[in-house]
């Protein structure tokens, strides 16, 4: 039987599903571009940002009024239009570059949708990939679980007969069997984890059939004995360098600026330009005359919004100060949480992996043979039990943590 082949019945005899396919991580990463929600409704608060940009270069319709005369008095007539009538046409124009700067705050907002965009991106995928390696390990912590399970519940059953026989002592039948009860409360830890990141993994690839997955053994010893970096400056450098929530914080006060300029620019008064037609009422027929009306500036009719963007300028600034340190110290936790990970899985060697599965494969050979004594036996299990989980701990660790410094330095620092 292969590995894949006892990797599916393991999971398929522990997590009822409707239905299961085994996908690689970039199969899931397409899947989720292609399928998730959260994504694909973000999208449209760019193209609404675009909408903004289109309706900001819109001017004022221009406005057309006509009169016809109603009562004339001279000769006694009602609705004289063949006497006295007129139209006038007007236009608002803007002035001191209103329009400019409304496109141009319009544009900038575009921008902080696209960088809210590919945050949210980055985010998202972060946690498709985190969940895809808690899935891998959490199924072959599984996979070791019911191992030894069969192997305990056999020995169980066996000792359950001697002991009703008198042949073995009730105390023994008990120490296995405690074993067995903490084995069984793992595989049902293990079992609602699995449950759990199936669930999510299904909501960001919009698969409705559970996952399997599969990482090649290359790839995943590549991303746990990786170091592709010279130190954790480097990766603040690089972070300040492409992390969109960062940049957002920048553009955001360039955002702020160009909303300034623009409610300043509302304190000037437009123009109102346009021509009249008069048929007879002016001071001579048929006359044609220039329209031009302004607001008397008396007072600034914006300035309470202007004082109000200059405190959202100095806002952002400090907000920016916050983002840039908080981003820093991020970037070093994580830095140090992966490196203290990876120091302590290495202080581990592979030939001490392979001496751990030789020796328990060498004491169940022994304790059948009765070479060993029950004690001992029960008591190397135990051990045997611990690391092994903590060993995919580990493992599992190294990687999340591998993806939390990617989606910080927004880089793409491990693989």
């Amino acid at each position: 039987m292969t590995k894949t082949t006892t990797l599916v019945l393991s999971v398929s005899a522990f997590v009822c599903l409707s239905g299961q396919q085994q996908m690689s991580l970039q199969d899931c990463e397409l899947a989720f571009q292609k399928n998730n929600l959260q994504l694909l409704a973000a999208q449209y608060n760019i193209n609404m940002a675009d909408a903004d940009i289109i309706q900001a270069k819109i001017w004022e319709l221009p406005q057309i009024e006509g009169y016809v005369n109603a009562i004339n008095p001279q000769d006694k007539r009602v609705f004289d239009v063949t006497r006295a009538k007129g139209v006038e046409i007007t236009q608002l124009i803007y002035l001191g570059g209103k329009k400019k700067n409304e496109i141009q705050f319009a544009k900038s907002n575009k921008e902080l949708s696209q960088l809210q965009f590919s945050q949210l991106l980055v985010d998202l995928k972060t946690e498709l990939r985190q969940t895809y390696y808690n899935l891998i390990y959490e199924q072959k912590k599984q996979i070791s679980i019911q191992n030894q399970l069969k192997y305990m519940n056999d020995l169980l059953s066996a000792y359950k007969t001697q002991t009703d026989k008198g042949n073995v002592s009730l105390k023994d039948y008990v120490r296995l069997q405690s074993i067995v009860i903490q084995l069984n409360n793992d595989k049902i830890e293990i079992n609602n984890n699995i449950l759990a990141f199936q669930q999510k993994m299904k909501v960001l690839t919009g698969n409705t059939e559970s996952i399997l997955p599969n990482i090649p053994k290359a790839e995943e010893n590549e991303i746990l004995i990786s170091q592709p970096f010279g130190d954790v400056e480097v990766l603040k450098s690089k972070a300040l360098e492409n992390n969109a929530d960062y940049l957002y914080q920048v553009k955001l006060i360039e955002n702020s600026k160009l909303y300034a300029q623009w409610q300043k620019s509302l304190n000037i008064p437009d123009l109102n330009l346009g021509a009249e037609y008069d048929q007879a009422s002016g001071t001579f027929n048929n006359e044609v005359n220039l329209k031009i009306g302004i607001p008397i500036p008396l007072w600034q009719s914006n300035k309470g919004n202007v004082e109000k963007a200059k405190y959202a300028i100095q806002q952002n600034e400090k907000n920016l100060e916050y983002q840039k340190l908080n981003l820093q110290t991020q970037v070093e936790s994580v830095y140090q949480t992966w490196k203290n990970q990876y120091d302590q899985y290495y202080e581990l060697k592979p030939v001490d992996m392979e001496n751990l599965d030789t020796v328990y494969n060498g004491i169940l050979k022994n304790f059948r043979s009765g070479n060993i004594s029950l004690m001992d036996f029960t008591d190397f299990l135990e051990s045997y039990r611990q690391t092994v989980l903590q060993v995919y701990e580990m493992k599992k660790q190294i990687m999340i943590s591998a993806e939390e410094i990617n989606q910080l330095v927004q880089t793409k620092i491990f693989y």
